[in-house]
């Protein structure tokens, strides 16, 4: 369609397309969100905690971390964005953001206004229930991180962190059964699951002997992917991934 600036298998396309089979008017209100297309180099805060008049972004390349830091000084990493993922939508409907966000990666994301999230769900209702369904997920998400870090071992946090991760990735196309390129570091592992960087090591050391998984060189590989989800008791309903139930 003329003037469409988004691609079909872009990754927030790919991402709404497994709760909404999106129509022509969809695809043209998600073109409109690519307007303010920026780069970020890693390290780069995006947004700030107590930050007011925030802008959400669309992470089309890299990945990003939200995280609070605590008084000490300590940071808890509550989230990983991939491609596909909003960063901040809720920091363009609340006063101020709620926690911050950091590039991992060099980052290409379009910028979204709130004025943007709010002519798309008065003109197309139905993105907006793709909206809705993306920012549930991640509530659900979050949810099952608390259940992690309160009540699983060690081995089962990690096991349980990589298998969502690359179930989310191979929902934008960055990923299969055998694994994903993962740029994360045992401290951005650390701060996710509430280890040491020196446990995260031991962890992931251990996890390869007995042959479920190797993370190296830039790249989580699942060896035994049925053995690992027995082990974390990993069950993908949380994430929501078995089609749409909108056509």
């Amino acid at each position: 369609m003329k003037g469409r600036t988004l691609p079909l298998d872009s990754p927030l396309t790919q991402k709404l397309s497994a709760f909404v089979a999106l129509s022509e008017v969809d695809l043209e209100t998600l073109a409109r969100f690519h307007r303010r297309r920026r780069t970020f180099l890693p390290g780069h805060e995006m947004l700030h905690e107590g930050q007011s008049n925030a802008s959400a972004f669309i992470l089309a390349e890299g990945w990003a971390v939200a995280y609070k830091v605590l008084p000490d000084g300590d940071r808890q990493i509550v989230n990983f964005q991939v491609p596909g993922d909003f960063l901040g939508l809720r920091s363009i409907l609340f006063r101020t953001s709620d926690h911050s966000s950091e590039a991992v990666t060099r980052i290409e994301a379009s910028e979204v206004l709130a004025t943007d999230i709010f002519d798309a769900f008065a003109h197309a209702p139905r993105l907006a229930t793709a909206v809705l369904w993306a920012a549930s997920r991640d509530e659900a998400m979050v949810v099952e991180h608390l259940v992690n870090i309160g009540r699983r071992s060690a081995e089962e946090r990690m096991a349980h962190l990589l298998l969502e991760l690359g179930a989310r990735l191979r929902l934008v196309g960055l990923g299969d059964k055998t694994g994903f390129p993962c740029p994360l570091t045992q401290y951005h592992l650390a701060d996710a699951l509430g280890l040491s960087a020196v446990h995260v090591n031991r962890v992931l050391r251990h996890l390869r002997d007995e042959g479920l998984l190797t993370f190296q060189k830039g790249r989580v590989t699942f060896d035994n992917l049925d053995r690992l989800r027995d082990v974390s008791a990993f069950d993908t309903g949380y994430l929501d991934h078995d089609g749409p139930l909108l056509r």
